[in-house]
């Protein structure tokens, strides 16, 4: 197995490539923007001919949802045009390319979980230009797996958890919306679910290409993940003492991009027909002293 990871000092790319190095049968090639510009259709053509990957795994993207509404072109360009020219380039190599897209390609306003059948509706430029990424991979690459996930967290870059603990060891009161609801998914169980399909497409294995949805469970708001995450860092004696909670609305947190109000994603898919168990978040927080830095 040849693999191909983009974006590999993100939180899953990072994780995608701690856990392929060393494994047996697999050559791995991780890049990160500086070794490869994803958005240089030739530079991608080039480094997938050079490299002659089985697999690519886009695990790139612009993922500041709120600067996306300025950064409009550099969205796109990230967000569809890269993953259009990975898949091109996948193609013309004989390979298949995992790319990792998002819950905001739906409007967030359903009322159960979204399933892959469920039709589309981004709300702002991120999701559009995620949406946009999708159609591409799947029109350029016939051989193609759409990831969609949701509130990714883990012990590198910027997220939720990692936040929650720098102002819970400043702070002795935080609100936190509690009318928002998905799934909250760890790093290591996205990087780990891509690489059970990438093994089972290197087998040739049965498999079904298309959308599939993977986060984590079970279903929390902001609100009740913040309780979950200062209630172990607590146990884990990572913080001292437990900031004072309060749940607010949506309302009382502005932002400039939409955020969804649903972002529950049914991962009853992916474990039907791949055997594959939605991310156990909370087993993600058992060591929380990782997440500090």
């Amino acid at each position: 197995m040849r693999v191909l990871i983009t974006g590999c000092y993100g939180q899953v790319g990072y994780c995608l490539t701690e856990q392929l190095t060393n494994k047996e049968k697999t050559t791995v090639l991780a890049l990160d923007k500086e070794l490869l510009d994803i958005t240089n259709k030739d530079a991608v053509k080039a480094a997938v001919e050079e490299f002659q990957p089985t697999i690519i795994i886009n695990a790139a993207a612009h993922t500041a949802v709120d600067k996306a509404e300025e950064e409009v072109e550099l969205s796109y360009a990230i967000n569809r045009d890269g993953p259009k020219y990975l898949a091109q380039a996948a193609e013309g190599v004989g390979a298949a390319i995992l790319h990792i897209s998002t819950d905001y390609v739906f409007e967030g306003n359903k009322e159960s979980e979204y399933e892959e059948s469920d039709i589309p509706n981004p709300q702002g430029v991120y999701g559009e230009s995620k949406l946009a990424g999708e159609i591409a991979v799947i029109e350029a690459c016939a051989q193609h797996i759409i990831l969609r996930t949701a509130w990714v967290f883990g012990e590198r870059g910027n997220n939720f958890v990692k936040t929650m603990l720098r102002l819970g060891a400043d702070r002795d009161a935080l609100g936190i919306v509690g009318d928002q609801f998905g799934g909250p998914t760890y790093a290591g169980d996205i990087a780990k679910t891509l690489i059970q399909i990438a093994m089972r497409i290197t087998q040739g294995d049965a498999l079904e290409y298309g959308v599939y949805h993977y986060s984590g469970l079970p279903h929390v708001s902001w609100y009740e993940f913040a309780e979950a995450i200062f209630n172990t860092a607590v146990e884990q004696a990572v913080i001292t003492k437990k900031p004072s909670l309060s749940s607010i609305t949506t309302a009382h947190y502005p932002s400039r991009a939409k955020r969804p109000t649903n972002s529950r994603l049914s991962t009853q898919k992916i474990t039907s027909a791949l055997s594959i168990d939605a991310s156990d978040w909370k087993e993600a927080l058992k060591n929380l002293e990782e997440y500090k830095s």
